[in-house]
């Protein structure tokens, strides 16, 4: 079965996130997902707080800039996320917008090592393990977590390009896709997470989940290509979708096709209706979704 979810994007206020919260909750919408995007809402503050308001759609960010974070408190947070609400946080880490990272002087000058050396870490911590490593960037001495998930949790990581992917198929337990990546992009992707997994001798199952730009309603085809053109994505074919649920399913299912298990619904940047998006991602979009 492949999964469905939407986007609470970061342009809204977070004083909006209650009422999208639990219209999540109540539509039966599996997973609702949050941005931690320079510099609008806090990842961990805004999950949080959505899984406080909720009581069983799952809370994604997607994704905890690196750069940003010791995992000393990367883990901490994920931890205490699982064993207060388990099975319901879902916790992607990646690189982060380069430029927004050199804004707060947290550039690195290896974004793939300093990303390899989280992502070990922070699964060891996760495990309850106790660490002691001296790398390049992550530094722990004797370090481990009071208060560990009390079962196995899934870090994944974002990735886009090519040695990112190998990685993420090596170093974590899923891929999340942004919505630039078109059907044949999935398959790309899916190609370079297993040589990684390969390479790490990894048999273990790893998700794949993939942002699908999305635009309904009167004005939709109009929205989703400004959107594009912003974002100089207008010359990629088959990027995005805009119509009605059958349009949209129709979208899901070839990304589902190409290997993705979950796709969650993007809305552009300038949605009129971030209720009615929901309601129409969970109540229209989700029975066409096998």
């Amino acid at each position: 079965m492949t999964g469905l979810g939407a986007v609470f994007r970061p342009q809204l206020p977070p004083e909006r996130l209650r009422a999208l919260a639990r219209l999540a909750d109540e539509t039966g919408l599996e997973e609702l997902w949050l941005w931690e995007d320079c510099f609008r809402e806090g990842g961990i503050s805004t999950a949080a707080a959505a899984l406080a308001w909720t009581e069983r759609v799952r809370i994604g960010v997607g994704l905890l800039p690196v750069p940003l974070r010791n995992v000393a408190i990367t883990a901490m947070e994920a931890a205490t996320l699982h064993r207060m609400f388990p099975g319901r946080a879902i916790l992607g880490v990646g690189h982060g917008v380069q430029d927004w990272m050199g804004q707060v002087g947290a550039r690195a000058e290896s974004p793939l090592t300093l990303l390899r050396e989280h992502l070990t870490a922070l699964r060891a911590l996760l495990r309850g393990e106790r660490i002691t490593t001296d790398g390049r960037y992550v530094k722990l001495d004797d370090v481990a977590l009071d208060w560990p998930p009390d079962s196995a949790v899934e870090v994944l990581a974002g990735a886009t390009g090519p040695r990112t992917l190998r990685l993420s198929g090596e170093a974590a337990d899923g891929t999340v896709l942004t919505a630039s990546t078109a059907p044949d992009g999935v398959r790309r992707a899916r190609g370079l997470i297993d040589e990684g997994r390969e390479a790490a001798g990894r048999t273990d199952p790893h998700k794949v989940i993939v942002y699908l730009l999305t635009a309904t309603g009167p004005d939709a085809a109009s929205r989703l290509r400004a959107e594009l053109v912003d974002e100089g994505l207008e010359s990629v074919p088959d990027l995005g979708v805009a119509g009605d649920a059958g349009a949209v399913a129709e979208a899901v299912q070839r990304l589902a096709d190409a290997g993705a298990d979950t796709v969650i619904l993007q809305p552009t940047a300038d949605e009129p209706d971030p209720e009615g998006f929901l309601r129409f991602a969970a109540e229209e979009v989700r029975p066409l979704v096998p």
